[in-house]
């Protein structure tokens, strides 16, 4: 489960009606689902319904992506980071916490209510108002969270290689996961590899993407629900799934020697199945009880690690 962010939320929400919060928050999902969270929010409150709302599964997807990425590319060390459309700096605080080493940050946001929210809670950092389009400025680390999705597909390419354009060392980008959100991905996927970039996760290879049909690649990650998130959600249990979809790529090329977990492993009494993705393509890795050592590792393993 994703571990909790440190961004004081609670305190921005000292006297906000809970109900009103729901109305807001129900409008804030419905736009997510539509495909775009930024142009919803029009006033403080709809800021507030969102940090109750999505901001905790758009920071348990964001950490789980990045961290699957320092996985990969554990000497990756970066000292900055520019996160585009950053609302109120969601992907960053995953990324402040997965690399201690980020001193200089900058978050790039077209919406000035998201962009006052994130001055209460990042007075350290670059806050700029901006969008794609235009020249960005450099960073160790470009992130763009549940960006894509605001897009036509067919500006994707053009924007990832936009987005390359700024990375220093390593460029991450994460979706919905979705058919859309995956189809966004695999269409920047493309685009950067023609520009030279290296794929640093989650695929081991930079080879074309095996995926075929409606078949589609992600993984999901669970989050505790707060009070007030099972509140604004009218939810019954204390915990969501979220689905997401991601691309690391370097400019450092790497040498892949694992496969990735791309659905959940299958347990059966005479063996592991685990269905992986390498450079080979798509295939199932039958591990069995009898193999002791083989089976012990498989048993610890979770969608979406390496293997």
């Amino acid at each position: 489960m994703t571990p909790s962010f440190n961004f004081d939320v609670a305190a921005l929400l000292e006297g906000v009606s809970r109900k009103e919060l729901e109305v807001r928050a129900a409008r804030i999902s419905a736009a997510y689902r539509a495909g775009g969270t930024s142009a919803a929010v029009a006033d403080r409150m709809d800021a507030l319904a969102y940090l109750v709302a999505r901001f905790p599964a758009t920071y348990a997807a964001a950490h789980a992506a990045l961290r699957r990425t320092e996985e990969a590319n554990p000497r990756f060390s970066p000292a900055s980071l520019l996160d585009v459309g950053a609302g109120p700096g969601t992907v960053a605080l995953a990324a402040r916490a997965i690399w201690p080493s980020l001193s200089a940050i900058t978050l790039l946001e077209p919406n000035a209510i998201f962009r006052r929210v994130a001055e209460e809670l990042w007075p350290n950092a670059n806050i700029v108002a901006g969008t794609l389009g235009g020249a960005l400025p450099n960073a160790d680390l470009v992130t763009a969270g549940y960006v894509l999705a605001e897009l036509d597909i067919a500006k994707i390419p053009q924007t990832a290689r936009e987005l390359w354009r700024a990375a220093k060392a390593m460029l991450v980008l994460i979706e919905p996961g979705t058919p859309e959100g995956f189809a966004r991905i695999r269409a920047a996927r493309q685009a950067l590899i023609e520009e030279g970039a290296h794929i640093a996760a989650p695929c081991t290879h930079d080879k074309e993407c095996p995926m075929s049909g409606s078949d589609w690649c992600h993984f999901s990650e669970r989050l505790a629900r707060s009070r007030d998130h099972m509140m604004v959600k009218s939810a019954s249990v204390p915990f969501e799934d979220e689905r997401y979809a991601y691309l690391a790529v370097s400019r450092e090329p790497r040498a892949h020697s694992q496969a990735r977990i791309v659905k959940p492993p299958i347990e059966q009494k005479p063996a592991i199945s685990l269905p992986l993705c390498d450079s080979s393509g798509l295939h199932i890795k039958v591990v069995p009880r009898r193999d002791k050592e083989q089976y012990r590792v498989a048993r610890k393993k979770n969608w979406g690690d390496l293997f």
